[in-house]
């Protein structure tokens, strides 16, 4: 039997005049995972914090299952600037952490005492307690979290760290307290891809709690998703599945309500001939039809909000020189570490380079790189005559928190008193007022302070306001923060068929697979190699983590990634693959799909020992172990799937 952990009926929440949402139903049953969608400033982040009760609503009722304990990661979570990860974490671990201390507590004090018996006893039952309460390895198993979080500095104070690094830490709260519902808002954001996906694993194998998330991750959403939710119009509609499943599911909506709109049209058609035909209201059955025709041409249909059409705003774009840009032999360095040892790159029209890597690898110090910011330690970097440079950076800065959208994509305070001037927006000439409109900013929207927009929305602005400026390459890092999913899918739109180029720093694995040319990956100890094609490519391309194997293609040896085939490259000198199969390779293959799935089921058996509680508690020793297996194994399936590919590929083909 499902047991709900959380209902809310009748929900309403509005700021001034604005209504958010009205009369909301929504019920989260324990263990269910449930993902929230909505467009920019549609209320998510609001509706999230009345649920977990950190605002209060403006009318219904919520009721929260007796015990259940409900815990919200907020997008700018408040940590004491004084104390450690170490103790916020542990802090996670409720009435284990307060035994510990107080165990801790009693044993200084016994040292001061010798010979009270009464400390001794009080000794005694404080670790009968910790036994009980999940044993010694308790501290272990939240330490691993931060490891997996990639949180390194533990008993650093949290005051000297980024808000990367406090979403990260108070996320490492939340799942080792284990709460009965996880509120989630934008967990992804400030994590590698690699974590992530651990994240994914995690929250569907390991997390015994409902979680409700908000996320622009599309991947992340399919992983651990049993529905959707889609906050549209101050209402909640429901979709079963993952984000795949809602697209199919959401599209036929649209489409009935499409039919059932154009019924109604036809109705009110045929209704209003029949009015203007004189028709004469004497009996109760033409009183009644004249009421309802009434009825049927003042109902007015759900409107929906256009979705922001970035496509046509992206094709201004200043003129591409012979040298877009080039770094030959760049070396960036951090007092006593190497980020990058040596990295060559040439840009060349169409292309688009996503760069990925841990956190802390050297990604953003790149970009600053390319800015003219830093100075690199080896190396240069060249910057083409004619190429016009915009930034989009996380802090999405560059904008003014008082003037309103209009005035910052103007670029001066009072603009909305003008006209603003006009923007070129595909082959037309448009007002900056149309021009705001394919973002997404209407009339009022437009008018609005940059301070009392969402996230996404202030993201919106900051694309409006770099697109006008007709630039011909664009340096994003992390550009899908905070987007709804469908301005997210109007940014791809617009990147894949943008005249110039873009370096994106990302960790949105479907936008890269969606966008990306080639992958510039960060992998540690100052190297960073180019794979060709997108991420999926990427991921079967890379070698096995602990290889010595050489990488498919060294950033030195890059010649320009190639922009027409994602799997695929250009400019190199690249011998062209052997045709056909040979009679062992052959054998090879039959055998080949038997050997994948003995290495996939191995993947399976050492997670599973990995995700056992046991393993922390009494064989602390192997768990380094059993991680290096488990990533070599990942690494084999990877290097099986690319080899089972490539002969695949040539099964067709006459042997030479």
């Amino acid at each position: 039997m499902s047991v709900p952990v959380l209902s809310a009926r009748g929900l309403s929440k509005a700021y001034g005049s604005r209504s958010l949402f009205e009369g909301l139903d929504l019920t989260v049953v324990l263990g269910e995972k449930v993902g929230l969608l909505g467009e920019n400033g549609a209320g998510k982040s609001t509706l999230l914090r009345v649920l977990a009760q950190v605002e209060p609503s403006d009318g219904g009722v919520l009721d929260i299952k007796r015990n259940a304990r409900v815990m919200m990661l907020d997008q700018r979570p408040e940590l004491d600037p004084a104390r450690t990860p170490r103790e916020i974490v542990l802090e996670g671990l409720g009435a284990w952490n307060d035994a510990k201390q107080a165990y801790e507590r009693a044993v200084e004090e016994s040292a001061r005492r010798e010979g009270d018996a009464s400390l001794v006893e009080r000794q005694a039952e404080l670790a009968e307690t910790l036994e009980r309460l999940g044993g010694w390895s308790m501290e272990h198993v939240a330490l691993d979290v931060c490891a997996r979080l990639g949180i390194t500095y533990l008993d650093r104070p949290v005051g000297t760290m980024s808000g990367g690094e406090h979403r990260r830490i108070a996320l490492a709260r939340l799942l080792v307290a284990r709460p009965e519902l996880a509120i989630l808002d934008e967990p992804t954001n400030h994590l590698d891809t690699d974590t992530i996906a651990w994240l994914e694993d995690y929250l569907v194998s390991s997390f015994p709690g409902a979680a409700l998330v908000v996320t622009h991750d599309r991947y992340f959403l399919d992983a651990i998703c049993d529905r959707i939710v889609e906050l549209e119009l101050g209402h909640l509609n429901e979709f079963s599945g993952g984000y795949t499943d809602y697209v199919g599911q959401k599209a036929e909506m649209i489409e009935h309500e499409a039919r059932v709109e154009q019924n109604r049209q036809n109705l009110i058609r045929r209704e209003t001939a029949w009015l203007r035909r004189g028709a004469k209201a004497r009996s109760t059955k033409q009183k009644a039809r004249i009421s309802r025709a009434k009825d049927i041409i003042a109902a007015v249909p759900k409107e929906r909000t256009e979705r922001a059409s970035l496509q046509d705003a992206g094709q201004k774009s200043a003129r591409l020189g012979k040298t877009i840009l080039d770094l030959e032999g760049v070396g960036i360095d951090l007092g006593e570490r190497t980020l990058v040892k040596s990295l060559d790159l040439r840009l060349v029209g169409g292309d688009r380079v996503g760069i990925i890597g841990r956190n802390g690898a050297g990604k953003t110090s790149l970009l600053r790189a390319i800015l003219g910011e830093i100075d690199p330690a080896r190396g240069r970097v060249v910057v083409g005559q004619n190429t016009k440079i915009a930034v989009v950076d996380q802090a999405r800065a560059n904008v003014e928190e008082g003037w309103s959208v209009f005035d910052n994509v103007a670029g001066f305070e009072g603009a909305e008193r003008t006209s603003g001037g006009t923007v070129p927006l595909g082959d037309k000439i448009v007002t900056l007022r149309a021009y705001l409109e394919h973002f997404g900013f209407d009339g009022g929207a437009q008018r609005r302070a940059l301070r009392s927009l969402s996230g996404g929305e202030r993201a919106r602005v900051v694309l409006a306001k770099i697109l006008k400026e007709g630039a011909n390459l664009l340096l994003l890092d992390e550009p899908t923060n905070d987007l709804d999913t469908a301005t997210l899918a109007s940014l791809e739109e617009l990147l894949e068929t943008w005249p110039g180029c873009a370096i994106m720093v990302s960790h949105d694995r479907g936008f890269l697979d969606n966008v990306a040319t080639s992958i510039l990956a960060f992998e540690g100890d100052g190297r960073v190699t180019l794979y060709p094609g997108n991420h999926e490519t990427y991921l079967r391309l890379r070698p096995p983590p602990g290889s010595s194997s050489e990488p498919p293609q060294s950033a030195a040896q890059k010649q320009g990634p190639s922009s027409d085939d994602r799997g695929g490259r250009r400019g190199g000198s690249a011998a062209a693959p052997k045709q056909g199969l040979t009679f062992a390779e052959k054998k090879e293959l039959e055998t080949m799909m038997d050997r994948i799935g003995a290495a996939e089921a191995k993947v399976a058996s050492l997670a599973e020992q990995l995700a056992d509680p046991s393993l922390y508690a009494s064989r602390a020793g192997d768990i380094a172990r059993l991680r290096t297996e488990h990533e070599s194994a990942e690494g084999e399936v990877a290097v099986l799937y690319a080899r089972w590919e490539a002969l695949e590929a040539r099964k067709g083909s006459k042997p030479s």
